[in-house]
């Protein structure tokens, strides 16, 4: 490993150690975001730009990591940038943040990740070897696997760097904007939980389904 690799991985871990530290997890709470959201507001209405930047760069930087927290950002972004920019503004850095864990995992801890996922992983590398990017979007649409442990699994796959920015932007809409709309009207969002109702999960799976039939056609094709 050359002494670049080096740098990152050491980045990378010192980052994490700081965030676990200080205990900042404390932090992402629906409880601290509304009883911010005056202030945040306040600051957005005179600092736009550099609120967008500040707020972009946390959720890249929590999402490469594989951080905790991602669901009280989207709801964040809703909060203070209202539904459709917060969508936007939440996906775009949602997927920058996984596309540099993709490749992370690709160039920098595959070996590390086998050893520690490896029996997780098995199953969800096998499909995205084989169905790639409509197996990517399913999983993207439907929550069976946390949001962090794709973005790995996808890395150690000869699947295209294109293919993953893209699914991943797409496939992230959906929730992106079930979580947003909640944020927008924070005051009657109790926790995070309530947000991904069954029904909203539901709607989800069905997506997800509709992402699978290509890949299901070949198959049975094959056959």
């Amino acid at each position: 490993m050359n002494l670049k690799k080096i740098a990152l991985v050491v980045a990378a871990a010192a980052a994490i150690g700081l965030f676990f530290y200080f205990d900042l997890q404390r932090y992402l709470t629906v409880a601290e975001l509304k009883a911010h959201r005056a202030q945040l507001l306040d600051y957005y209405a005179t600092h736009r730009l550099q609120t967008v930047l500040v707020f972009v760069a946390i959720y890249v930087v929590q999402t490469a990591l594989s951080l905790p927290g991602a669901a009280i950002l989207s709801l964040s972004a809703g909060a203070i940038f209202g539904a459709a920019l917060g969508t936007l503004y939440a996906v775009l850095a949602a997927t920058v943040g996984a596309t540099l864990a993709f490749l992370a995992s690709r160039y920098l801890f595959r070996d590390a990740i086998v050893g520690r996922f490896g029996a997780k992983l098995e199953g969800i590398n096998r499909e995205l070897a084989a169905r790639g990017g409509n197996y990517l979007l399913f999983l993207r649409l439907v929550p069976l696997f946390p949001f962090f442990l794709i973005n790995l699994a996808a890395g150690l796959t000869p699947l295209p760097l294109r293919t993953f920015v893209l699914t991943t932007f797409v496939g992230i809409i959906p929730g992106g904007f079930v979580f947003c709309n909640a944020g927008a009207s924070l005051a009657s969002v109790q926790n995070v939980r309530e947000v991904a109702s069954g029904r909203v999960l539901l709607s989800f799976a069905l997506l997800g389904l509709f992402a699978l039939v290509p890949a299901i056609y070949a198959k049975i094709k094959s056959r």
